[in-house]
């Protein structure tokens, strides 16, 4: 049974995302009583986000869903300084084509999460540029600048973790957490923003741009976090041995983002799929409670359902036809990851890192030394062994059970 009243908090307790609140009664009141327009911020790093955003990005679809209105925010101001948070070194500095570039393809994945437009639980993505750009320095030295002691900045763990190491944190960066306050306060007066929402590293944050609200015009605001995502063995959400898992298709192919979920922990299928997917709650509570083989099942319901939210349900089909193919039939599906040896071919080793498969030359010896690539079915551990291809044909080429690629010419 849950602890709250309203449908939002009720919706994100039962599925697993809340860590804090900074006023769970209040919240819970406001959200019975009216439409909350509710922000997470997102800085556009990259032309794409990872799946370690992903979690931000369901929790505005679980606010859209309660009945209120889903706020994004670029960070096209904040963007250009780069949030310490987590981070041991500095962010490198971004051109406005870039980050302009880097929304547009952020922007697809929301597109399909969230209902876009105008009404009242509508969602809207605004930039922070449109405002953080015309603030003078002087104005926010003045107005802004009085409500920070440097004092308590300095007990943030985005600000000590860098100095525990004797890492450089520029002035520009110790801006970051002044101009995130900014936002939520702008937020407040152009939107009606109420609640700001984000990882528990945000926390912080949210409570300064809380503060910076309440001192400055006497507004009541709320912050939530979800807790610190990490996979059943401790790694973090997003990262893997190969690299990032991007959200957008141009970065990642979609064949390998069904598979990251497909080969998820058993431990971590029930968490996923509350996190991650529509399902109803007693049917994930079925797929959860199955046991040894077929587990597989489940994690299977989990990769077709992720794939189908973030990269469409055609995508999700095909990678499972593909997986299907690769994996029963030993036969090679049209979605798997493909690499060009030309004429002249190419060694082993190389294609090995070219598909991203290993991270290195030397890791690629070590998985030829643990005879764990085949090449149509044959074990190749020669790391001077030439990739050949012979015109109009493909090749099969396998890293252990679960990485499969083509190889054409």
């Amino acid at each position: 049974m849950s602890t709250y009243q309203s449908e939002l908090l009720c919706l994100l307790e039962e599925r697993g995302y809340i860590h804090q609140i900074t006023d769970p009664e209040g919240l819970d009141a406001l959200a019975k009583q009216q439409v909350i327009p509710g922000y997470i911020g997102f800085d556009p790093t990259a032309p794409s986000l990872h799946i370690g955003s992903l979690v931000q990005i369901m929790m505005l679809r679980r606010l859209q869903e309660a009945g209120h209105k889903p706020i994004v925010v670029m960070g096209g101001g904040t963007g250009k300084i780069g949030d310490p948070s987590g981070r041991d070194e500095s962010r490198r500095m971004m051109t406005d084509e870039i980050i302009a570039d880097n929304v547009a393809g952020i922007f697809t994945v929301f597109e399909r999460l969230l209902t876009f437009g105008d009404g009242p639980t509508d969602a809207v993505m605004v930039n922070n540029d449109e405002w953080l750009s015309k603030l003078g320095y002087i104005e926010l030295l003045r107005d802004v600048g009085p409500h920070f002691t440097v004092n308590r900045m300095l007990t943030f763990d985005s600000v000590k973790l860098r100095l525990d190491r004797e890492q450089p944190l520029t002035f520009l960066e110790f801006n970051y957490m002044i101009l995130q306050a900014y936002d939520y306060r702008e937020l407040a007066q152009r939107y009606g923003c109420r609640l700001q929402m984000g990882g528990s590293d945000q926390w912080g944050n949210i409570v300064n741009g809380m503060e910076l609200a309440r001192r400055m015009d006497g507004r009541e605001l709320f912050g939530l976090t979800t807790p610190l995502l990490t996979t059943a063995d401790g790694a973090k959400m997003g990262k893997t041995a190969a690299g990032a898992v991007w959200l957008n298709e141009a970065q990642l192919p979609n064949y390998d983002f069904w598979q990251y979920w497909r080969n998820v922990d058993d431990r971590d299928v029930g968490r996923f799929l509350r996190l991650f997917t529509d399902l109803p709650l007693d049917e994930i509570a079925n797929l959860e409670s199955l046991e040894g083989a077929e587990i597989n099942h489940a994690k299977t319901v989990l990769a077709n359902e992720v794939t189908a939210l973030v990269r469409g349900r055609d995508a999700a089909d095909s990678a499972e036809k593909t997986a299907a193919k690769t994996f029963a039939g030993g036969g090679a599906g049209e979605d798997l990851p493909s690499i060009d040896v030309g004429g002249e071919g190419m060694r082993i080793g190389a294609v090995l890192t070219g598909l991203g498969f290993t991270a290195s030359g030397g890791e690629a010896k070590r998985k030829l030394a643990e005879n764990a690539v085949k090449l149509d079915g044959m074990t190749v551990n020669d790391p001077s062994y030439l990739v050949e291809v012979a015109p109009s044909t493909e090749r099969k080429l396998s890293l252990g059970k679960k990485k499969h690629a083509i190889i054409r010419r």
